[in-house]
Formats: C-alpha cells, structure tokens, sequence
C-alpha cells in the first residue's frame, strides 16, 4: 500500500536548506534535491514543495527528522489510504509542534473523546470552550502559517517516490 502527501517548507535560512535535504534523504532513502525559492513573507528565508509517495507514515517520519528546528518552519500531509487517516504536521518556530488527523479534504478532525475532555477541561476550569476547540483544530498554526502559504502560490510541484 502507497500513502501521499506533501511536504512544505514554508521557510528556512539558506544555512538549513542542504540540511532539510539530507533529513528528508534520511528518512526517505533517496536523495533529495528542493527546488529552493525565496520566501516573500520572510527576508532572507527560502521555500520548497516536495510531493512524496511512499509506505503510510512516512509523514510522520519526515516530521520527527524536522522537528525542533527552530528557525524552521513547515507542513507535512499525508493523504488517507485504506485503514490509515490523513494527518497534517506543522512546525512554526513560536509556536512549536501540532498535529491532527484529517478529512480526504484536508479538514481537521477531532475525535468524540478529544471534543469531550476540551468540554469538560473548560468546565471544570472555567476556560473558554471556543478557544479550547480553537487549540484542537490547530488555529493559532494556521493563522501564522497563512502568509506563508500565500506566498508560495504557484510554486513549481516535484514528485518523490520513496524506496522500500
């Protein structure tokens, strides 16, 4: 079975580039050359696009190679296979670490128990609901990844297949 997906480096100092590369190699198992842009929405930073298609996870592989790079910022997508939810991974240096599950759309989704704990966290500690699901759809990632994305409209698409 065969998962896809995209990854989008949304920004990077030139320093990291040959970096994120060899990472994305790593895991992958083959090499892994970007074509690197400037990023509008950030002087001095660089942006690429890589669509994948490789075993189901290799998102999350991709996404724990990347993690905690701090002057780094991305998305990971892996669209839904057969017994395998999609899942989205994202990474601003601010706001660190989010993931979630999503919709053939590219909608998050958020499970009966998640929704449930945020009703009865808010509850019991007087928090604000809307902004407990906020934290569950991941809104404050979007809202600071937004320019960015916009920015890299029309971006050239690469294809990778990876091995094993």
């Amino acid at each position: 079975m065969s998962a896809r997906g995209v990854l989008y480096v949304h920004s990077a100092p030139a320093a990291l580039c040959p970096h994120v590369e060899w990472a994305v190699a790593g895991v992958v198992g083959v090499p892994v050359k970007l074509d690197w842009e400037p990023q509008p929405a950030a002087p001095n930073t660089y942006r690429a696009e890589l669509n994948w298609q490789g075993a189901p996870g290799l998102s999350a592989a991709i996404a724990s190679a990347l993690r905690g790079w701090q002057r780094l910022r991305y998305e990971i997508t892996e669209d839904a296979t057969p017994g395998c939810d999609g899942v989205r991974y994202s990474y601003t240096p601010t706001l660190g670490f989010f993931s979630a599950v999503t919709s053939a759309s590219g909608e998050v989704l958020v499970s009966e128990a998640r929704l449930r704990d945020a009703m009865e966290r808010a509850a019991a500690q007087g928090l604000d609901l809307a902004e407990e699901i906020d934290k569950l759809l991941g809104r404050a990632w979007d809202e600071e990844l937004e320019p960015f994305r916009y920015a890299g409209e029309g971006a050239p698409v690469r294809w990778l297949h990876a091995t094993g």
